[in-house]
């Protein structure tokens, strides 16, 4: 397999897992899946990150999503969620 595919099954994978945060987090049935709400939604976390109160974001939003990958069976196991997988 060429060196471009490799890159873009990886890359591929990254949107699909980071897509299923979303589902995960129950934003889609929430916004009945309208993707401006969620679009203003991402656009306001990252001003957010971005700001003077970026940090203590980070800190209030690791902490509930290692609660929330802890209390899930299927991600109970794997409990480093800071570093994205690496997979072939």
């Amino acid at each position: 397999m060429r060196t471009w595919q490799v890159e873009r099954r990886q890359r591929t994978r990254h949107l699909i897992e980071l897509g299923g945060l979303v589902v995960k987090a129950g934003v889609v049935e929430l916004t009945d899946d309208d993707r401006a709400i969620i679009l203003g939604a991402l656009l306001w976390m990252a001003e957010k990150l971005q700001s003077d109160q970026g940090e203590r974001a980070r800190v209030l939003w690791s902490a509930k999503g290692k609660q929330a990958f802890e209390a899930d069976p299927a991600t109970r196991e794997e409990t480093d969620r800071t570093v994205p997988a690496v997979r072939p």
